[in-house]
C-alpha cells in the first residue's frame, strides 16, 4: 500500500513489515532481510518476548516449550483488512498452537501509512473462559547508517528527555541478570559504534523519553520512534557488522538466568481477564 509519501510492503508470513520506502527521496528505512546477517525485517514477538531458559515454561505444573520470540514471527497470518493506507493481519489459536502455548488467543497487527510515517498496533483478545498470559513486542530493523554514505560512526541515537537510566544486562546464554548496570548519566544522545553490542541488547527499563530518534551528524534523513506505550525498550544489533539497527518496544522480555516459577510470576507477563482486548501501539516517524 502506499499514499503520497511512502510505499509499504508487508506479509502474511510472520504479519511482518518487509519494506518503508520512501517515494520522495527512493529511501528504503526498513532491513531487507539479507540472510547472511539475520534474515527477519521487523518480526512480531508474541506470545512471550525473548527466550524462555531451555526454551521451556510453565503453566499450571504443565510444561510448555517455545522457541526465542515465541510463535508468531514464524506462523502464517491472514489478512483480514486492508484499505487504501491501512493493512490487518490476524492469527488466531489452533490445535496446534495449544500443544505449545496453552491459551486460546486472537492476535492482531494493523500497519496505518501516515503522511510522514508508519503507525503499527498490536491488538491481543481473549476469546476464552480463563485468564490469558502473554507478552507481546516489536522487533523493527532500521537501516543504519539511514544513508548509506554515512559511516556508522557518524550516527546516534537522541532520546526526548535527558536520560539517567541503567540497563539490565543479559548473560552470555542471553537471559536477563538481576543486576541493573549504570549506562547514560544525563544524557540525550548514545553515540553508535561497532562494539556498543558487543554484550547483546540494551534492555532499558526505566526511560523517562517517550520517544527516541536515529540520526547522523552529517544526513537530514532520520527516524523517531514513539514507544511511550510500552515500559521495556530493547536496542540491538548483530556482532557481524549489519547495517542495521533494531528499536524494540516491549510488553515483556526474557526470563531472568534464575527465573524457575509459573509463567503467571515472570515479569513483565500480561493479565488478560475472559472476553477482554489488549491494544498498544508505536509509530515511527521520518524526517527527510
Amino acid at each position: 500500500m502506499e499514499n503520497d509519501t511512502f510505499q509499504l510492503t508487508a506479509s502474511e508470513h510472520g504479519g511482518e513489515l518487509h519494506s518503508l520506502y520512501s517515494k520522495k527521496t527512493g529511501t528504503e528505512y526498513l532491513w531487507q532481510g539479507n540472510p547472511n546477517y539475520w534474515k527477519y525485517h521487523a518480526p512480531l514477538l508474541f506470545p512471550i518476548v525473548g527466550r524462555c531458559i531451555n526454551n521451556k515454561y510453565r503453566v499450571n505444573e504443565k510444561i510448555y516449550e517455545l522457541p526465542q520470540h515465541g510463535l508468531a514471527r514464524t506462523s502464517e497470518f491472514n489478512l483480514i483488512k486492508q484499505g487504501p493506507q491501512m493493512l490487518t493481519f490476524e492469527l488466531k489459536s489452533s490445535p496446534q498452537s495449544l500443544t505449545v502455548y496453552p491459551f486460546e488467543f486472537i492476535f492482531q497487527i494493523t500497519y496505518t501509512l501516515l503522511e510522514h510515517g508508519l503507525k503499527t498496533t498490536l491488538n491481543v483478545q481473549n476469546p476464552a473462559s480463563e485468564k490469558l498470559l502473554f507478552s507481546v513486542g516489536a522487533h523493527p530493523a532500521f537501516m543504519c547508517p539511514i544513508d548509506p554514505a554515512d559511516d556508522l560512526d557518524d550516527c546516534f541515537l537522541e532520546f526526548s528527555e535527558k536520560e539517567t537510566a541503567s540497563i539490565i544486562p543479559l548473560s552470555d546464554k542471553g537471559f536477563l541478570t538481576h543486576q541493573h548496570t549504570p549506562y547514560l548519566i544525563d544524557a540525550k544522545k548514545l553515540p553508535l559504534h561497532k562494539d556498543l553490542f558487543e554484550k547483546d541488547a540494551l534492555i532499558f527499563d526505566t526511560l523517562k523519553s517517550a520517544t527516541v530518534s536515529l540520526k547522523s551528524k552529517h544526513s537530514k534523513k532520520s527516524l523517531t520512534m514513539d514507544f511511550h506505550e510500552f515500559p521495556f525498550f530493547g536496542i540491538w544489533a548483530p556482532k557481524n557488522g549489519a547495517p542495521f539497527l533494531c528499536l524494540e518496544p516491549w510488553h515483556g522480555h526474557a526470563d531472568y538466568d534464575d527465573f524457575t516459577g509459573d509463567l503467571k510470576t515472570k515479569e513483565g507477563i500480561l493479565v488478560l481477564p475472559p472476553n477482554n482486548k489488549f491494544t498498544c501501539s508505536f509509530a515511527v516517524m521520518i524526517n527527510e
